[in-house]
């Protein structure tokens, strides 16, 4: 027979305050917070059945899912859906949710099995992604959607204009193959304009073409980024064109 939530938390108190500080939230019912850290291999060997953080990370995906995209809907009115999907992706993914979860320490946090502590299972995305959404959905459990919301943005406002950039670039070639066939049924062509420095750390700048006339150019260290980057730009240009 293993030991019960309100066990821990007993047990647990000032481990707990000290998250509360570092996420800023302070919890009514800190059972869910406790619920939160305790991974599936601790709850195996030292808790009773079923007080693992599986179903709170089932509510907290969820939580991600739809707040996330509420920001994004509110912030990019002028964003199509697809770019949307694509970016709400970029930022609730695993690897992303890992790099938030270690902004806030949560590795030291986690109630883990002790083999699982073992193999260096605080620092494993897989294990800090889930707490992580464990963590979202124990504080919209405890406080409703409007609390939540104001947490999340304040976690992931930095990131979501950082990976705005970096997605709506890594996206650019595609979007100015499509505008170019629509309207003239072919696409770009891209030109190495320059290849500087030495090998092992190339400068390329590279000009999206078409039909003869430079529409942008772009540089970066290697040839696919620089394409990407004159894509960009070129957007950029038919956009300003056109208005």
């Amino acid at each position: 027979m293993g030991m019960d939530i309100d066990s821990l938390v007993r047990m647990n108190k000032a481990t707990l305050s000290r998250f509360e500080r570092i996420i800023d939230y302070r919890f009514t019912d800190l059972r869910l917070l406790q619920r939160a850290l305790v991974h599936s291999s601790y709850a195996f060997e030292e808790v009773q059945a079923g007080q693992d953080n599986q179903t709170l990370e089932f509510l907290g995906d969820a939580v991600l899912d739809l707040v996330v995209g509420h920001i994004l809907y509110q912030k990019y009115p002028q964003m199509r859906e697809g770019e949307l999907t694509r970016l709400r992706s970029a930022l609730v993914n695993e690897t992303h949710l890992a790099n938030m979860a270690r902004d806030i320490m949560l590795g030291e946090f986690l109630s883990l099995g002790k083999g699982e502590d073992a193999s260096n299972g605080r620092n494993k995305s897989s294990i800090l992604s889930c707490g992580y959404e464990a963590v979202i959905g124990a504080i919209f459990e405890d406080t409703g959607y409007q609390t939540v919301r104001e947490l999340i943005e304040k976690f992931f406002m930095p990131a979501i204009e950082g990976k705005q950039e970096e997605l709506l670039i890594a996206d650019a070639k595609s979007r100015l193959q499509e505008a170019l066939q629509d309207k003239h049924n072919e696409g770009p062509l891209y030109i190495v304009e320059a290849e500087e420095g030495p090998s092992h750390q190339k400068l390329f700048t590279i000009a999206a073409h078409f039909h003869g006339t430079v529409l942008g150019t772009g540089q970066a260290g290697s040839k696919k980024e620089a394409e990407q980057r004159a894509a960009a730009a070129a957007l950029e240009k038919l956009q300003n064109d056109s208005t």
